[in-house]
């Protein structure tokens, strides 16, 4: 049987992930501090707010390629859309890309995707026949930048966008106001999309100053309730669209696979209430899981947002899988997410408390600090 050359070849379990699995079939009790699901994470939920879900009105089907009117006004105004126009929405931020992708390419042409970042983008981009090209992300000073030399090195006649992660997963760092203004010229010159993936944005660390966006560019800015409102299981997310003229092409994509339920469209204004009370936990677990963090003499890289944290070692390549094997605890190598230096360890902050405060110790003891 022949397959799609779209899809790997063949499929093979890294050597962490065996190994994790070998102690949770022996039931070894693993410290877990790559815990990034809200749901598991022991986030209180307000009681009652599923009942929306049972509104009469998702009793009827309506067919609407962008999603229900009533939905896309309100993330209009919740989330700065010109007009329920400019909102489309979606499954999730993954079916968003894929859409984009559909939009924007043909076979074989390119997105620009930042390193580090998350890994999915490889993924999504070979699911449309697209190619991805890296563009680099430095540390300097405390600080997270745009190498803009390797974006110019990776640009060419088939470049159709270039992602952002705004702030980015995992380094946790805003794009500066400079950058956008770089990035968006860059961008008009050449003609090429910018897709700001911002699902983070509402989990803000430390104080920040807003530094706006891609004014100018054609744009598409992606959110929705997983990360919101803590949840994922929900699906239902939304790119907001700016500099696109004629909408038809994307309604027809839209149209075409209708994805989004109208059950959980109904309940938008119930489900986007909780932002306050699961985003106030939340940005309350992560804070105090970094103050611990930055407290236990470990080296920390500066995040200013988002839900995860970067510890510095030297132990080599293979650490991350020598801790577990040997302390029970499990983190994730920063080569996971593209770091070209091995020397990274990406910790969650959403992880409970007690898991997270036993983990960072035994860590400690591994590393010896």
């Amino acid at each position: 049987m022949k397959f799609s050359s779209r899809l790997p070849h063949e499929f093979h379990p890294n050597s962490l992930s065996l190994l994790l699995d070998a102690k949770r079939r022996k039931g070894v009790p693993v410290l877990d501090l790559t815990e990034s699901n809200p749901t598991r994470a022991g986030i209180v939920y307000p009681e009652g707010f599923l009942s929306a879900l049972a509104d009469p009105l998702a009793a009827f089907y309506e067919p609407e390629p962008f999603g229900l009117p009533a939905a896309r006004e309100l993330i209009a105004r919740e989330y700065g859309a010109a007009s329920m126009e400019r909102v489309v929405i979606t499954a999730s931020t993954s079916e968003a890309y894929s859409w984009i992708f559909k939009l924007l390419c043909d076979p074989g042409d390119e997105v620009l995707v930042p390193r580090p970042s998350y890994p999915l983008f490889e993924y999504l981009a070979a699911l449309e026949s697209v190619v991805v090209r890296h563009y680099g992300l430095f540390y300097d000073h405390g600080s997270w930048c745009i190498d803009f030399h390797t974006i110019e090195r990776s640009l060419n006649d088939r470049t159709r966008a270039i992602v952002v992660v705004n702030p980015n997963n995992p380094t946790g760092h805003f794009i500066a106001a400079h950058e956008w203004q770089t990035l968006t010229a860059l961008c008009v010159e050449r003609g090429i999309a910018i897709i700001s993936d911002e699902v983070f944005r509402d989990y803000a660390l430390s104080p920040h100053a807003d530094t706006g966006g891609a004014n100018g560019a054609l744009t598409f800015t992606l959110h929705g309730l997983s990360k919101a409102v803590g949840l994922p299981q929900m699906k239902l997310a939304w790119m907001i669209v700016n500099g696109l003229e004629d909408m038809r092409r994307l309604e027809m994509i839209a149209d075409t696979y209708l994805s989004a339920g109208t059950p959980v469209q109904c309940a938008l204004p119930t489900l986007l209430a909780l932002r306050e009370p699961v985003q106030r936990q939340t940005l309350k677990r992560l804070r105090e899981n970094l103050e611990f963090l930055r407290a236990s003499g470990l080296r920390t890289l500066h995040v200013e947002a988002g839900w995860y944290a970067i510890v510095a070692h030297s132990h080599g390549d293979d650490f991350a899988e020598q801790l577990l094997r040997e302390r029970d605890v499990l983190v994730q190598p920063g080569y996971f997410y593209d770091f070209e230096d091995s020397g990274y360890l990406i910790l969650s902050l959403l992880t409970r408390p007690d898991v997270f405060h036993e983990g960072v110790k035994n860590l400690r003891q591994a590393l010896g600090v």
